[in-house]
């Protein structure tokens, strides 16, 4: 009964939309399905045949949700909006793990199937781990501690405790203190670099670092007409990396509609 009342708590904790415990019990489809994941969970271990696995079965068609029974979970274990969820057999969650819509924790390709039955093939997930939407974690490898795994990754490989994985493959992009909560960025060799490719920012870089070029040239001039042209172009660049840099952000929440 503890681990239930924990799993309620760990709904009104984690989701703004929640407003009372009869109506998360009513109403969470997450919470339904760890629910009878814990049910089927009892039956597989003992040794039940068959029926663990109408039992999940049963939860994946009211809930959307798919667990296998031989899945090992914690407590605080929550699902939000979880459509589309797949948690493999030999998977690991640890207390206090959330995941979103889309997720799937299951196994690497191999050629060779039969070589992978009763072996440990799906991931591990250490305490207060974040899976966000549509993200993939795949293979026996381990998410530590209080990691999170950005919207739509792939992860195929050990995720350090502290951190934040996004990409496909997934990457390391921010490390956090676990004594501070302090996070820096890992992954950027300049400002400019960016997770995904970006013409704008491309663009704007390219601008920056002609910007800076005439600057330095304007500073190896005594004056004269060519350091007053090198003046008039850099204000040309300086007005387009402005107009540049608008249309990334795109338009202020002042602007007029």
């Amino acid at each position: 009964m503890r681990t239930l009342r924990e799993d309620v708590q760990a709904v009104i904790d984690r989701d703004p939309a929640a407003r009372s415990r009869v109506e998360v019990i009513l109403t969470t489809p997450g919470l339904h399905a760890i629910w009878i994941h814990r049910v089927s969970h009892v039956l597989f271990s003992n040794g039940v045949p068959i029926l663990p696995r109408l039992v999940a079965h049963f939860a994946r068609f009211i809930t959307g949700i798919e667990i296998h029974p031989g899945a090992r979970i914690g407590r605080g274990f929550f699902i939000d909006h979880g459509m589309g969820v797949v948690i493999g057999e030999t998977a690991e969650i640890g207390n206090n793990v959330t995941l979103y819509q889309g997720v799937t924790l299951g196994i690497y390709h191999t050629s060779n199937v039969t070589q992978l039955r009763g072996t440990k093939r799906h991931p591990t997930l250490r305490d207060g781990v974040t899976v966000t939407v549509g993200a993939k974690i795949l293979g026996a490898i381990t998410v530590g501690e209080h990691a999170i795994v950005g919207a739509g990754s792939v992860v195929t490989k050990d995720v350090p405790p502290h951190t934040t994985v996004v990409g496909v493959p997934g990457r390391v992009v921010v490390e956090r203190d676990p004594t501070t909560g302090l996070a820096r960025r890992v992954d950027r060799a300049s400002p400019w670099s960016v997770d995904l490719p970006d013409p704008v920012l491309e663009v704007i870089r390219c601008l920056h670092e002609k910007v800076l070029e005439l600057d330095a040239r304007i500073s190896a001039l005594d004056g004269g007409a060519e350091a007053k042209d090198l003046v008039r172009e850099i204000g040309d660049l300086r007005d387009q990396v402005t107009r540049l840099v608008g249309v990334a952000a795109g338009p202020s929440e002042s602007d007029p509609a």
